[in-house]
């Protein structure tokens, strides 16, 4: 049986990606992974992901590199006298779904010599795109998409985050070309059992399988 290895990226930073991929690893019974961690105060994606998931201990992989600058992982790795190297950069072995975080946006550099969205067409994984809800997600939307499309990247889709634009939301799907795979709503407050509960009430399980 072939399980689905999804990679979860986002139109800009901080919009969005971990809670997805939080309630995506939740709702799968998935691994979660995010190879490049970049600043760790008070703690990482990683722990917020797992709480979020309630994910057992062995579901939650370590990173390839655990970097301690809040910066692009491209400079953070060279402040901390970090190398990144791509052979580090494999997709793990697991033998069930696994939910693969980014970091920032597609165009985000790992190094001087690689990108993410490279990186993704590394892997030729299937991306979901993270997007805000708010203005100018049509725009940072757009140019996620031909940057993926550019690489030959598969993209599964998009998610949405926020509060409810249908307008925008439909006019990136039909110019994108791509699914509109839902939204998640802004939940206050944020734990394991709101996002479980707004993820199966706004997503299709079958979508990621």
């Amino acid at each position: 049986m072939t399980h689905p290895r999804i990679v979860v990226t986002g139109t800009d930073t901080d919009v969005g990606k971990t809670i997805f991929s939080a309630a995506l690893a939740g709702a799968l019974g998935a691994y979660y992974w995010k190879p490049v961690q970049a600043g760790v105060d008070p703690e990482g994606d990683i722990e917020r992901a797992a709480a979020l998931a309630g994910l057992p201990p062995d579901r939650a992989l370590p990173e390839a590199y655990r970097l301690t600058t809040p910066c692009s992982p491209h400079r953070a790795a060279e402040i901390d006298g970090v190398t990144i190297e791509l052979a580090r950069l494999a997709v793990p072995e697991v033998v069930g779904p696994l939910v693969i975080e980014g970091a920032g946006g597609v165009m985000v550099p790992v190094s001087r010599t690689l990108l993410f969205a490279d990186l993704f067409a590394h892997w030729r994984a299937p991306v979901v795109i993270v997007a805000r809800t708010a203005l100018g997600t049509i725009n940072h939307s757009l140019l996620s998409i031909e940057a993926l499309r550019r690489r030959g990247v598969p993209i599964l889709g998009i998610a949405f985050i926020g509060d409810p634009q249908p307008d925008s939301e439909e006019t990136i799907a039909s110019i994108g070309q791509v699914k509109r795979l839902g939204r998640l709503p802004l939940l206050d407050p944020l734990d394991r059992d709101t996002l479980a509960a707004a993820f199966a009430a706004h997503f299709d399980p079958g979508d990621f399988r």
